[in-house]
């Protein structure tokens, strides 16, 4: 059979099997000789021979015959040089960001393992700050930490920047090794998972790719979210998650959104990841934010022993700087390093001088307005009515709820928000805000609507 015949019948098999199909598991096949009625195809292994004999051999056949009605009978044999001489393309849809990956070899050289991405040593359990919006992610995690029999899997977590996704991957992937260091556990992040696919394919080695990653007793893929739209990669992904829940393996994964949330996540992958525990990292709120800031600040005093730092500047920065925790992390640490260098206490002056512009950049931006009408349109009331002088419970809590948002959501005083509501006195202001924040710790509901509202708010 002549490189032109097979590659007509090549182009007819990709309108069959479609694209991934066809880079994975019919690019790589080279004809051979036709003996006897038998044409002889060339593969790379035993295994990749077997697969495509059970799943494209008729396929493959028909497009033959079509070609050489003398063949009544494919053969699959390896061609151990076809390994090192062959280069199969990564599928169109990845090629730019596999040129963007630092390359590292998907499989060393006379090895069959893959090493997990490096995890930094500051990322414990014992130094993670559990509050309310990640003690549930916080739980689950130190369950799968244990290595005991899984109970959900995969555990998916999910969260915006700086709410403690990856803090929390690196401790379980660091505890599991002190706990079960015979287990194999791998942590990468889905751009490395997809780079070392794409590589595994130019270099002929897929069946070592997939050997490696479905023989894995742990399997952790940090920002999940980077593979949508990346088909090929998808699909591999799909079925080593198969692979890995079919042998009752552990799987966890980490992304910026829900499941659900994922644009171009293919639908099966988005149900294969919705079918474990999916838990979200809420962003944080004021107390877990100081928790933070005074453990951090303990870490500082190591550094600079003799440095002393005034009462309110810690619940200052909780306050006011709410993006997320590397932001505040990195104002507390700079603010000690500016301190230490020109040799001054931390007092509030100093404090404005060295983050302004972090303070500005955190500024908030809701204004007073847009409160009153998110708050009114959640509680179906009109903002005429929750502004105005009636005191029905049906208007007094959503007012309060709305007088709360914006003393934590704009930097507006407590005088001026009372102006915008009806010309209400401070105080009157200051009773609401207390208010809630009561209601918050005792009623499911308000803390719901609060926080609903907030993210309304912020999106």
């Amino acid at each position: 059979m002549t490189w032109d015949q097979w590659g007509e019948i090549g182009q007819r098999l990709l309108k069959t099997v479609g694209q991934n199909n066809f880079t994975t598991w019919i690019k790589p096949l080279t004809p051979g000789e036709i003996r006897d009625g038998i044409l002889t195809l060339n593969v790379p292994t035993n295994f990749f021979g077997n697969y495509v004999s059970q799943n494209f051999s008729e396929l493959i056949l028909h497009e033959v015959r079509m070609a050489e009605p003398t063949v009544n009978r494919l053969n699959f044999a390896i061609t151990p040089q076809m390994a090192e001489t062959a280069e199969a393309p990564a599928p169109a849809a990845e090629q730019t960001s596999a040129a963007l990956a630092k390359p590292t070899p998907a499989v060393a050289p006379g090895s069959a393992t893959l090493n997990t991405a490096p995890l930094d040593s500051r990322f414990t359990f014992d130094n993670f700050v559990v509050g309310k919006p990640n003690e549930l992610a916080h739980a689950a995690a130190r369950r799968v930490a244990e290595g005991g029999a899984v109970t959900f899997n995969p555990l998916f977590l999910y969260g915006g920047v700086g709410l403690g996704k990856t803090h929390l991957m690196h401790a379980i992937a660091q505890e599991l090794a002190i706990r079960k260091p015979e287990m194999n556990v791998l942590y990468l992040s889905a751009e490395q998972f997809m780079y070392r696919f794409v590589q595994a394919l130019r270099d002929r080695k897929m069946m070592d790719f997939k050997e490696i990653f479905r023989s894995v007793d742990v399997l952790m893929v940090d920002d999940v979210q980077f593979i949508a739209g990346k088909d090929s990669t998808q699909e591999e992904f799909f079925h080593t998650f198969n692979a890995l829940v079919d042998q009752h393996k552990q799987i966890i994964i980490s992304a910026d959104r829900a499941p659900g949330e994922i644009k171009d996540l293919e639908d099966r992958v988005k149900s294969r990841l919705q079918c474990g525990l999916v838990v979200d990292l809420h962003p944080t709120d004021y107390e877990l934010r100081l928790g933070i800031l005074q453990s951090k600040v303990e870490v500082q005093r190591q550094s600079y022993p003799s440095l002393v730092i005034e009462d309110g500047i810690l619940e200052f920065l909780a306050h006011r700087i709410t993006s997320n925790v590397r932001v505040l992390e990195g104002a507390l640490t700079r603010l000690f390093a500016f301190a230490s260098l020109v040799g001054r206490e931390i007092n509030m002056e100093l404090t404005q001088d060295c983050l302004a512009d972090v303070l500005r950049a955190s500024e908030r931006k809701v204004s007073v307005e847009e409160i009153q009408r998110k708050v009114s349109e959640h509680y179906n009331i009109r903002l005429s009515d929750m502004i105005g002088p009636k005191r029905l419970r049906s208007y007094a809590r959503p007012r309060q709820v709305a007088m709360y948002l914006c003393k934590q959501m704009t930097s507006r005083s407590l005088p001026e928000i009372g102006r915008r509501f009806g010309g209400r006195d401070h105080t009157t202001v200051m009773h609401g805000v207390r208010r809630i924040e009561e209601l918050k710790q005792t009623d499911g509901q308000i803390a719901e609507d609060l926080e609903l509202l907030r993210r309304a708010l912020e999106s």
